[in-house]
């Protein structure tokens, strides 16, 4: 396989990746600027090109069903046997005026659904946000549920991002094993943060073997499983590797040399200038100086699990998560954000008086995995959502049925 296999349509001039990547280089700072969010496909004539001509689904909708759901169960069990980790409920709505709806980024691009609730005939209304993560819900939550050093809770979580493109991998549902662990301020360093990201990789291998037990038709030699070890790389690694491509393009790369890796780093403005992708100001630590254990000049205690997927042949993104700030480092990149207005938030003040655990948390794309684990070329083959009426006929006409 090409190292340099194209993670979007050729745009180069003679319609070779070579080419095209001479093409980046010529515009990569525009280039990279819109590269810091979104999936990377620009509109549905791109999709057409994208999406896999040869497809044929290797289960049944049935089948897909019975797997889907003892799949999920496994991942569920054995992710709190890793982590230490109970199942508990999540909200799907929070009250705006608590502050710990998840912003996604720090660019104010996505927004949440927000309506009022007038109840009692509007003597004591309420307004109300549809989540779009549980990440800060998670971190009060462990507060609430008293768990200790090596504790932790793991959600089923449902949420609504209506400002996605819907394309293959990206949909207004989003589901997630929304997960949060308890940690001591020693284990605020990447080595515990690897240490726990390996337990979650070892998860994901094993539910991979344990749906082709139960569907052995999953195992064909065109589609290769996961490795059993993931490689660890930092953002700044990637970017010297190839300095003039933009993110989504520099992963895309990198996972031909590497088909499974977790990008440590995300948030902190890299070499170029650009941090390796948007993060939010008030979760992650993106700003934790980490020179002293990596010998270069790097900062993040967090990161993203990503593969190649080789149904899709795109790069494909598992997991978010990162070891949480505390009161120091969320001043700090609330600063750097422009954000400090934020502090007034309940969320924010129990942060900076010590009144929630410090944590380790994240969150795992449950249709996404289903997506990868079952060889699916869309994630409307997995999961019940609304898609434009484009993308249904387009995926129809390349035997890619959705769920409807």
């Amino acid at each position: 396989m090409s190292l340099f296999l194209a993670d979007e349509p050729s745009r180069g001039v003679c319609g070779t990746v070579d080419n095209e990547m001479c093409d980046f280089s010529k515009d990569s700072e525009s280039r990279k600027k819109a590269d810091l969010a979104g999936p990377g496909i620009g509109d549905y004539n791109d999709l057409e090109h994208i999406l896999p001509g040869d497809y044929d689904s290797l289960l049944t909708p049935k089948e897909t069903q019975r797997a889907i759901f003892h799949v999920k169960r496994h991942i569920e069990d054995n992710l709190c046997k890793e982590l230490g980790l109970m199942m508990v409920e999540v909200p799907l709505i929070v009250d705006t005026e608590s502050g710990v709806n998840d912003m996604l980024d720090r660019d104010g691009s996505r927004t949440p659904i927000q309506f009022h609730i007038s109840n009692d005939r509007g003597k004591h209304p309420l307004d109300a946000q549809v989540v779009q993560a549980a990440t800060k819900w998670k971190r009060m939550a462990l507060k609430e549920f008293e768990c200790r050093s090596g504790e932790g809770i793991c959600t089923d979580m449902r949420a609504v991002r209506k400002d996605y493109f819907l394309d293959h991998d990206h949909s207004a549902y989003v589901d997630q094993w929304d997960w949060e662990r308890v940690i001591t301020p020693e284990q605020r360093n990447l080595e515990f943060l690897k240490s726990i990201v390996r337990k979650i990789w070892k998860v994901l291998v094993g539910a991979e073997k344990f749906a082709q037990e139960m569907f052995p038709e999953l195992r064909v030699p065109r589609y290769p499983n996961l490795p059993e070890e993931l490689t660890f790389l930092h953002a700044e690694e990637i970017l010297a590797m190839y300095p003039d491509l933009p993110r989504k393009r520099r992963e895309t790369v990198i996972l031909q040399k590497y088909p499974a890796v977790f990008i440590i780093g995300i948030g902190w403005p890299l070499k170029d200038g650009y941090p390796h992708e948007m993060r939010a100001a008030d979760y992650d630590d993106w700003i934790t100086d980490t020179s002293n254990e990596t010998g270069r000049d790097t900062h993040g205690l967090n990161g993203d699990i990503l593969v190649w997927n080789h149904v899709t042949q795109r790069r494909h993104e598992l997991s978010s998560m990162g070891i949480r700030v505390n009161p120091e480092t969320l001043h700090r990149q609330l600063e750097m954000s422009k954000l400090l207005d934020n502090l007034r938030f309940p969320y924010h003040q129990a942060i900076v008086n010590n009144q929630i655990p410090l944590s380790i948390g994240g969150g795992i794309g449950q249709s996404r995995t289903l997506m990868l684990l079952l060889r699916k070329a869309h994630l409307g083959e997995v999961s019940v959502t609304v898609w434009p009426k484009i993308l249904k006929e387009m995926c129809a006409k390349k035997n890619i049925f959705v769920l409807e």
